[in-house]
Order: C-alpha cells, then structure tokens, then sequence
C-alpha cells in the first residue's frame, strides 16, 4: 500500500509488472475524493511511452526507487483508456477500471486531484485548496495556495479547459536501436571443367637387324645342317611399347561456407518535434 507520505516518492519511478518486466515511467498518482488515499497511478506505455495506462496501487509497493505493481505487463499494457474530466476520475470509470483488474474499489464517490512530476501541481479534489508540489521549494500541498518562495500561481487557461496553473512544456527524443533482416544469400556450388594435360614418356620398339659372320671351323656344322642347295624363309617377331593412360579421381582440399560479423556505422536522420514556451506581456522571465 503506498502511503501520502511516500507520494512524491512515486512519482518519476519505474514501474515494473508482477512478473518482473520493467513498463515504464510514473508520470501522475491520484488520490481518493473522500480519504485522500492513494488510489491510482498512471503509467506511460506504448510506442515511446505515448500513452498513459491507469493502475490501482492498492497492493503496490516502493522497493527503493522502483514502484512494484501486482499485475503483468501486458495486462497494464491494455487497460481501457480513460477520459479525464478537469483532472477528475469519476465513479464510472473509477469503477470501470476496478473491474478490468479484478479488484474491488473503495467505491466512495470518485477520484480527484493528481501528484503530476515534481514541480506541477498538487490537488487534493477536497476544499483544502490547491498548492504546488514542488521537491526543494516552500510549496506544501495544504490548505490555501503557497508556491515556490515569494511567487503566487495565478491565470487560468484560455485555450481549452482549465486543467492546470502552469505548462507542461514536452520534448521527443530519438531511441535507435537494431534489427535483425535478411540481406542476401551465399551458397557453395560445385561444376565441372575439362582441361588438357600433356605428358611424356619413354616407349621401347623392337627391329630387325641383319648381320653376316663367315664360315669357320667353330660354325662349319651350323652351315651345313640341311640341303645344300634349297629355298627357305626365316622370320622374327618384332614387339614395341605404346603408351597407355589411366585416369584416377583423388580429394584435394575441403571448402565449406560460413559467416562473421563485421561491424559498421549507419547515420540515422529522423525529425523530432519540441515545445517551445513564449512568454509575452509584462513578466519577468525567471527560466534558466
């Protein structure tokens, strides 16, 4: 349960889900018309923290600078969107919100008055009046109206609804952050191709060779083994080498695909929109 007391605690910290998912920044706690309790709290969500979403803070609680909510993310995430009338949650929203959560409302007429971020206002939604919270300044939030030391808030809107008695002046800011995409594709592909390769080696042939030796008493016998006189014919086989080839498929090295990182720089131009605050009249402009 968030006490009065831990109010200004609350406001500007981080809100995390039950099951432990960081949402995002408090931005404003209302407080209950009749007890003066803190009922609820808004949180920004969405795209950028653009949107507001209601959370009961009954079973929440401050754990250092972190506000712990008893419901999950996404359930925050979608809760109904709420229309404010002067700053006011009525009883119908009021309950409408009390049934999306499951929980039971105090039920005891409407919710009023909001701690915005330090420095705006403070309304109780009682007759106390209306100060201005404001961390290190004299500004308590009682009855009557007391602002910062020696400055009294005074005008009234004249542009819409009266909501407040100062400017939210608002700024956006860039979050680039990376994605994951495809970019291309790599592959291995094997063909073949026919090349000629010339090689030489030696071969060996046989011929013929025709020689005469003389008749001598050592061959005399050989001479004159058969006819004296008679046709006849003599032959030899001659051989010759050719040469032959084999062809034989042996592996040669493996190849293989993967990937690495290599890291870049990329520009992002983008164009943010920022309020700018005029002052005009007789005023003495105490901006730093």
């Amino acid at each position: 349960m968030i006490s009065e007391t831990q109010a200004h605690d609350v406001i500007g910290s981080t809100a995390y889900g039950s099951d432990g998912e960081k949402i995002g920044k408090v931005g404003q706690l209302f407080l209950d018309d009749q007890t003066g309790r803190p009922e609820f709290v808004t949180v920004n969500t969405g795209l950028f923290g653009m949107k507001e979403s209601f959370v009961p803070v009954a079973d929440a609680h401050l754990d250092g600078g972190d506000l712990r909510l008893p419901f999950t993310k996404d359930r925050i995430k979608d809760a109904p969107n709420v229309d404010l009338d002067a700053g006011h949650l009525d009883e119908a929203e009021e309950a409408r919100l009390y049934e999306y959560y499951g929980s039971g409302g105090a039920g005891v007429g409407g919710v009023g008055g909001t701690y915005g971020d330090a420095g705006t206002t403070y309304d109780t939604g009682t007759t106390t009046g209306t100060g201005t919270y404001d961390t290190g300044t004299t500004g308590t939030g009682t009855t009557g109206t007391t602002g910062t030391a020696g400055v009294t808030p005074a005008g009234h809107d004249v542009s819409g609804r009266n909501t407040d008695d100062a400017m939210t002046r608002s700024e956006e800011h860039l979050e680039v952050g990376t994605t994951s995409q495809e970019a291309g594709r790599a592959r291995l592909r094997k063909y073949v191709t026919t090349e000629t390769e010339t090689r030489t080696v030696p071969v060996a042939k046989e011929r013929a060779v025709v020689e005469t030796e003389p008749v001598t008493a050592g061959n005399v016998d050989d001479a004159l083994d058969g006819p004296t006189i008679s046709e006849e014919e003599h032959e030899v086989v001659l051989h010759e080498e050719r040469a032959t080839v084999d062809k034989t498929a042996e592996p040669v090295e493996r190849v293989r695909l993967g990937t690495e990182t290599v890291v870049d720089e990329e520009t992002v131009t983008e164009d943010v929109r920022k309020e700018h605050i005029e002052v005009e009249g007789d005023v003495d402009d105490r901006r730093v």
